[in-house]
């Protein structure tokens, strides 16, 4: 049996689509009638507190985020194995976002607005893509296909991973050690990375001063489509307002919505999106997780399981 529970989205709808791919395959939401102990897997998102109570014999939590951070510091989490949603069309959609707001920045749209703004006629021609380095934080799947789709628009790329990685025209840097030469030659930087302990934070103050200085004009750019609590909100405003930064793309903030009173939503040279940079799609979700549970049932061992020790 699978069980729904998802908050915040058309938990319904989900379910009719998963029963008509599961065909025999028994589907259940959180208020029909049903017995727990029969309930082998569980879809979740945003689980309540009462999600898993009584549920003794799951096989797989299926997870409808890519990322799984919020799940993990789940009080009644199971021990039972997380298999996370990986699809090509979130990996194009969150690739798709990336690259608009890359070449927005490479292209200065910051300085052009504020001619147009002021009817000012300014010549300026922005460098080569070959000659702005793009930093990739985070070099799974979403990471990997953004750094091969920059490249393929002729940026040159570098990434940053906690394990070392091996990417075709792509710099790759690994490790603690590592993360001060990769900032240094960084212009634009884009943050992919899971939420851990260890990435809690990471887009603060002295990060931003790493950066490369004498590559944009107008100063180096952050663009973060991962997790609010990668960044320091207060250490963004100080940097866009002091300098340190040229601008910024914020798809994700510690609090959401971005409280009314957020001085972000001030400032010129940030660019706010609603956290819409990549959503999971009904139709390939359910084509996924259906796969994945007749397979599994078959015996196949189940794919993309989080690593709980590492957190992704």
């Amino acid at each position: 049996m699978l069980l729904l529970h998802l908050s915040d989205v058309d938990e319904a709808s989900w379910a009719e689509r998963f029963r008509r791919a599961l065909g025999d395959y028994p589907v259940v939401r959180r208020g029909d009638r049903f017995d727990p102990a029969d309930v082998r897997y569980i879809f979740v998102w945003k689980p309540k507190q009462e999600a898993f109570d009584n549920l003794g014999n799951l096989k797989a939590i299926l997870s409808l985020g890519a990322g799984v951070d919020a799940l993990l510091q789940h009080p009644g989490l199971p021990d039972a194995p997380i298999v996370r949603f990986v699809d090509e069309d979130l990996t194009q959609r969150m690739s798709d976002y990336v690259i608009a707001h890359v070449t927005m920045h490479h292209r200065r749209f910051s300085r052009f607005q504020q001619d147009q703004k002021a009817r000012r006629w300014t010549q300026y021609y922005p460098p080569a893509a070959s000659e702005t380095t793009v930093g990739i934080l985070g070099l799974g799947v979403l990471g990997q296909d953004a750094a091969k789709k920059l490249k393929g628009l002729g940026f040159t790329v570098r990434g940053w991973s906690r394990s070392a990685k091996q990417l075709d025209g792509v710099e790759c840097y690994s490790g603690e050690s590592r993360f001060i030469d990769f900032l240094n030659g960084t212009d634009i930087l884009v943050n992919l990375l899971p939420l851990t302990p260890e990435t809690t934070g990471i887009l603060n103050y002295e990060t931003f001063l790493q950066l490369r200085r004498d590559g944009l004009d107008g100063g180096p750019v952050i663009i973060n489509a991962a997790r609010g609590r990668h960044q320091k909100e207060a250490d963004i405003v100080r940097a866009l307002k002091d300098g340190t930064l040229g601008a910024a793309s914020l798809d994700v903030f510690e609090v959401e919505p971005l409280p009314e009173d957020s001085p972000l939503w001030q400032i010129e040279t940030c660019y706010i999106t609603p956290h819409i940079a990549a959503i999971s799609s009904e139709r390939t979700g359910v084509e996924y997780f259906s796969r994945i549970i007749r397979q599994h049932e078959d015996g196949a061992p189940l794919i993309n399981v989080v690593d709980r020790t590492r957190g992704y």
